[in-house]
């Protein structure tokens, strides 16, 4: 049987008030998910909600209703996997998964740039880690580098093949 590759979509903060509430701290771009009744994996297993309030970013679970019962989850991390994420988060047309872009290979014209090895956050853009082709570290070029995601370097994704287009991504992994 394969394993089910889990991500990160939240990390659990301090306590609040009286209730056990605690601050969420959201790694993800789909909020919806997170309303009563609604499970999660974690390092200290399943973890239900019982309340969430998403403009002051608290939530409650199930069983855990005091703050010194709530103090044990602090800096816990949530989990997904992919069906669950494909599931219970749609997306719109010309969107995707991380996990669908990482591992992607990355083409400029005909030449294989390299392959995504994360996606990094800054400032509200995304940044794809691409792990340099062999071909080009032998000629000297880094070893990785980061490139936008956006519509100035990013022509097109084809998911199903793993693949992203480019156009001026070679100039910022030679400028590297």
């Amino acid at each position: 049987m394969a394993e089910t590759r889990r991500f990160p979509i939240a990390q659990i903060g301090r306590t609040v008030g009286l209730n056990g509430d605690l601050k969420l701290h959201l790694l993800t771009d789909f909020p919806e998910q997170f309303r009563p009744g609604a499970t999660f994996h974690s390092d200290r297993g399943e973890l239900t909600i019982a309340a969430y309030n998403p403009r002051r970013g608290l939530v409650r679970f199930e069983g855990y209703d005091t703050p010194e019962s709530a103090r044990k989850l602090t800096n816990v991390k949530l989990w997904s996997d992919e069906e669950a994420t494909r599931r219970e988060c749609p997306l719109g047309e010309g969107e995707y998964y991380w996990f669908d872009i990482i591992g992607c290979t990355v083409l400029e014209g005909k030449t294989r740039l390299g392959r995504v090895a994360e996606i990094q956050r800054l400032q509200g853009v995304d940044y794809l880690r691409i792990d340099t082709d062999a071909a080009l570290t032998e000629a000297g070029l880094p070893e990785s580098f980061l490139i936008p995601y956006i519509p100035r370097y990013i022509v097109s994704v084809d998911t199903d093949a793993k693949t992203i287009a480019t156009r001026d991504a070679r100039e910022i992994l030679e400028a590297s």
